[in-house]
């Protein structure tokens, strides 16, 4: 497994309105919503860097105002998953 780090300074980290307790899943959940909003990583992959299942996933999007893009192919793999095709 390849990790990435980034630092961040340390003035800015006391500058975020982020409690010491939440500042790594929610700066995870930060990255993972911009990535899939830019359309740098896929849903699967966002909401697996987010640390979230696929519906708290899609209810974050949608509490942060992001569409959820949701092509052809999506659908397809979902009606295979339920059984319909």
């Amino acid at each position: 497994m390849k990790t990435v780090c980034i630092e961040i300074p340390e003035k800015i980290i006391f500058s975020l309105k982020i409690p010491n307790s939440e500042l790594q899943e929610r700066l995870r959940t930060e990255l993972a919503i911009r990535l899939y909003q830019k359309g740098i990583l896929g849903f699967g992959k966002a909401r697996e860097l987010a640390g979230l299942h696929k519906w708290d996933f899609q209810k974050m999007l949608t509490k942060e105002n992001v569409a959820v893009n949701y092509d052809s192919d999506e659908l397809e793999k979902d009606l295979e998953t339920v059984g319909i095709l």
